[in-house]
């Protein structure tokens, strides 16, 4: 004989009636209006009078789109920033002169007439201008030599160069 209990901790659930062809349709046009009705309404961020109401009316009404007014530091503390190259237009290469046309182009500079003419009066020039006049004067003696043209004693160099650089006076 076979006992009509059950055994202790296995009950069964009852089964559930299987759903209509109607109420499936039905529930599925639901999720979809859920889904459908889901986030903000539709002109939110432009017009943000409307959700300060839904809100606390205490506090003023703020614009999203705003962001922080906190200014930034554009370095950072106690970083020294590199030293950022401005990039400059490429210069044009110059055709290279001979030393004879460079020399040349030396003698008859008007900035180096002018310093030296005040050089002769006893004038002292400052330091940047002496520096350059310096520059000038030493591609000069390069440029001579590359050409074989020598000077004898140096005082008598120097007054040959006043003379050169003059015109030959």
């Amino acid at each position: 004989m076979k006992s009509t209990r059950t055994p202790q901790g296995k009950t069964t659930a009852p089964k559930e009636k299987r759903k209509t062809r109607e109420q499936l349709n039905q529930e599925a046009r639901d999720r979809k209006h859920d889904k459908k009705h889901r986030g903000n309404t539709s002109g939110s961020r432009a017009n943000p009078q409307l959700q300060s109401r839904n809100k606390h009316s205490d506090s003023p009404v703020k614009d999203p789109r705003i962001g922080s007014k906190k200014p930034i530091p554009l370095l950072v503390e106690g970083k020294a920033s590199p030293a950022k190259t401005v990039k400059q237009p490429p210069q044009e290469p110059q055709p290279a002169l001979s030393a004879q046309e460079e020399l040349a182009a030396l003698e008859n500079d008007q900035r180096t007439d002018a310093l030296l003419d005040r050089l002769e009066k006893g004038e002292t020039l400052p330091a940047e201008e002496q520096a350059w006049l310096d520059q000038q004067l030493d591609r000069i003696d390069v440029l001579m030599e590359q050409l074989g043209i020598e000077l004898d004693d140096d005082d008598e160099a120097e007054e040959d160069m006043y003379r050169l650089l003059k015109g030959g006076q």
